[in-house]
């Protein structure tokens, strides 16, 4: 029995192997034969999958649901559904504009020649989406590699089975594997779609595969953008309402259950003001949610019990180093995964709250005494994919935007740098590589490809040898100027 189960399996991975090697040759064979798509037809493919969201969106909302153990369709329609749409209206807006020829200046030495950037198709993308926004995380590379004419294999992820053989059936309606395809939970052995030799890899997720990702890929020499995450800091300053900024905080924090790589990690709060910080955000998640996660209809779950048994060794670990954890809400009954709000004080730097991305409903509140503390607490750890900065204060605002690094930066909000398609978003060091959205994730996907075009009469063979004419001696006295004496031709001082 054994023996048979190992066999099936083993049969069933090279079946899906050698599924992924068909459908990436057949797109290295499509793109051979369409090098560069128009403009129109590029338009064309991602109207169609906006259409394709918006008739599915019921049937999206409610598998994700199901994923997720449960999840709001309204959180759904407006993080996952609702900003794939943005992003696609944005291409399709300013798609030809991308797509033009960038003019360049000459050097002096070559004017009246032309110098121009071209935008040119990679190939093949590959995309690896993660679990929290399944959708949105896979339409936003998918939009910025359709627009910058590639073909594109998506790999789903494997604990949200419902929403990708949705997102594969509504995929496959409007586009021929040739084009976009779809690979999911059956591939056993992600290296089996990392080993392709893609053209570029967009990879969303931890750092740690991240690192493996990229490995992989440097075996092709395939370039990669890594969108990954961090423990991304809320700083309060002295300046700004407690109550105000607790309740943007709380909303950060529970949205999706905490589940969002740009979530707030931590707060940091001036330590007189981190008791009223506390109040207002369990007055604030008492408001949002009634008092009870546990059948909450507009809370979400943990995604699954692996990442809850994570969540509550993270927060044993905590309490077991001296931690002081708080619920805003009680915990669920029986096997409910509808988390609540926890908060953290009393902590120490060992702890595995104050080390690891939470990616949950967990919320560390430091206490700082100066700003310069603060910040020098921010870059103490790997640089963030996002911080976010309350104050009403211009100056404070500026300096700490100079001395800190993040992928990007929310001031008195949280969250919403990433949903204004028209920036780019990505990470720095720890939290990422490379940028998506807007222009910067059509030029991520493209090839910007330098012409340099002769003007039929410029006068090149007055630089071809043999050297020393007077053309050529006289750019040189103009552009490098005269030899420093005291040094020789192999670089060494003269005695």
């Amino acid at each position: 029995m054994n023996d048979t189960t190992d066999q099936s399996h083993a049969a069933s991975a090279i079946a899906v192997h050698e599924r992924v090697q068909r459908i990436f040759a057949a797109q290295q064979t499509a793109f051979a034969q369409q090098p560069c798509p128009s403009a129109a037809e590029r338009r064309a493919w991602l109207r169609s999958l906006k259409r394709q969201i918006q008739r599915y969106q019921d049937l999206l909302a409610d598998a994700m649901s199901r994923d997720f153990g449960h999840r709001a369709d309204a959180e759904s329609k407006m993080l996952d559904l609702l900003g794939s749409v943005l992003d696609i209206d944005h291409a399709v807006s300013h798609l030809r504009r991308w797509m033009r020829p960038s003019r360049r200046s000459t050097e002096l030495l070559f004017l009246s020649n032309r110098v121009e950037v071209r935008f040119q198709p990679k190939g093949v993308v590959g995309v690896i989406v993660p679990w929290n926004f399944p959708i949105y995380l896979a339409a936003g590379p998918l939009t910025a590699a359709l627009a910058a004419g590639n073909r594109v294999m998506i790999k789903m992820p494997e604990v949200t089975p419902a929403t990708n053989a949705v997102f594969k059936r509504l995929l496959g309606e409007v586009f021929d594997e040739n084009l976009v395809a779809v690979v999911g939970e059956e591939l056993a052995d992600p290296d089996v779609f990392t080993s392709q030799p893609f053209n570029h890899i967009v990879f969303t997720g931890s750092p740690a595969v991240g690192r493996i990702v990229m490995r992989t890929a440097a075996k092709n020499l395939t370039p990669v953008t890594l969108e990954l995450g961090g423990k991304s800091p809320a700083l309060v300053t002295r300046n700004y309402p407690i109550a105000d900024a607790a309740t943007r905080i709380t909303h950060g924090k529970s949205t999706n259950g905490g589940q969002i790589c740009v979530s707030p990690d931590y707060a940091l709060v001036p330590r007189e003001r981190v008791d009223d910080f506390i109040a207002g955000v369990r007055r604030t998640f008492q408001r949002f949610y009634g008092g009870r996660t546990d059948g909450n209809a507009d809370y979400t779950g943990v995604v699954n019990a692996r990442q809850w048994q994570r969540m509550q060794a993270v927060l044993d670990d905590a309490r077991a180093k001296g931690a002081r954890v708080e619920l805003c809400a009680p915990a669920p009954a029986g096997e409910g995964r509808q988390m609540p709000l926890h908060i953290v004080t009393q902590l120490t730097p060992e702890m595995r709250v104050m080390q690891e991305e939470l990616f949950g409903p967990i919320l560390p509140v430091v206490p700082y005494d100066t700003t310069d503390d603060a910040i020098a607490f921010i870059n103490a750890k790997p640089r963030p994919l996002a911080l976010y900065c309350f104050t009403h204060d211009d100056a404070e605002r500026d300096a700490l935007l100079r001395r800190t690094h993040s992928g990007g930066v929310a001031v008195n909000d949280w969250g919403w740098q990433v949903v204004n398609h028209d920036a780019p978003f990505g990470g720095i060091g720890n939290s990422g590589m490379g940028t998506y959205h807007g222009v910067e994730g059509f030029r991520e996907l493209s090839h910007a490809r330098t012409v340099f075009q002769r003007q039929r009469f410029f006068p090149i063979a007055l630089f071809y040898p043999p050297y020393g004419n007077f053309v050529q001696r006289l750019v040189l006295k103009f552009y490098l100027r005269s030899a420093d004496p005291a040094l020789t031709h192999s670089g060494k001082e003269t005695s």
